[in-house]
């Protein structure tokens, strides 16, 4: 999956609400490849009764991110924290594929979330299928961390991804590269 966690989507009238669960950064890999999102002005979500969790699928280390990378599991008791994007129905089999459903690596799900005003929204999520768990490199926690921090998901939220153990992977990460150039950029464009 080339995104820092797992999506969901709403779908509403032609249009799917998209929520990334864990956290996620404006400059993520997932924006720069789906720029049909857009930001729901629904504050933080929440979805009861999950846990993120870090994985290979099938035992195999992600080549892009050179560590586990995000699942979302049932647990009961825990909750995962993601902030609401919208995007076309028409684009959907593009988002499918770019999540890794074409490949088998991650199935569509349906869940509900919480948003802060007390709203469910019944969306979709992707979950990793046949997946050992295992830890994310410190590039991809990184990013999620960035992404929790930016869009204000609840301070204990974020305290427990820094929290998150690492493989500590050391190693040139291309798609970390690009996002921070694409932080950067942006810096000097809005300065």
């Amino acid at each position: 999956m080339p995104t820092a966690f797992p999506p969901l989507l709403r779908h509403s009238a032609g249009r799917c609400e998209r929520s990334r669960s864990g956290g996620t950064s404006n400059h993520s890999p997932l924006e720069a490849c789906s720029p049909y999102l857009d930001k729901l002005q629904e504050g933080n979500v929440s979805q009861k009764d999950f846990k993120l969790e870090f994985g290979h699928h099938q035992g195999r280390t992600s080549s892009v991110w050179h560590g586990g990378t995000a699942t979302i599991v049932q647990s009961p008791g825990d909750e995962v924290w993601g902030i609401v994007w919208k995007m076309n129905t028409s684009n959907l089999s593009s988002l499918d594929k770019q999540e890794g459903v074409e490949g088998g690596i991650y199935v569509p799900i349906e869940v509900n979330v919480h948003t802060d005003a007390g709203k469910v929204l019944t969306c979709r999520s992707y979950q990793m299928k046949d997946y050992v768990c295992g830890p994310p490199s410190p590039q991809y926690k990184k990013v999620i961390c960035m992404g929790a921090k930016q869009n204000g998901l609840p301070a204990d939220y974020q305290k427990n991804l820094e929290a998150i153990e690492t493989n500590n992977y050391a190693g040139l990460v291309p798609i970390m590269e690009e996002i921070e150039a694409a932080i950067k950029a942006k810096k000097i464009k809005s300065a």
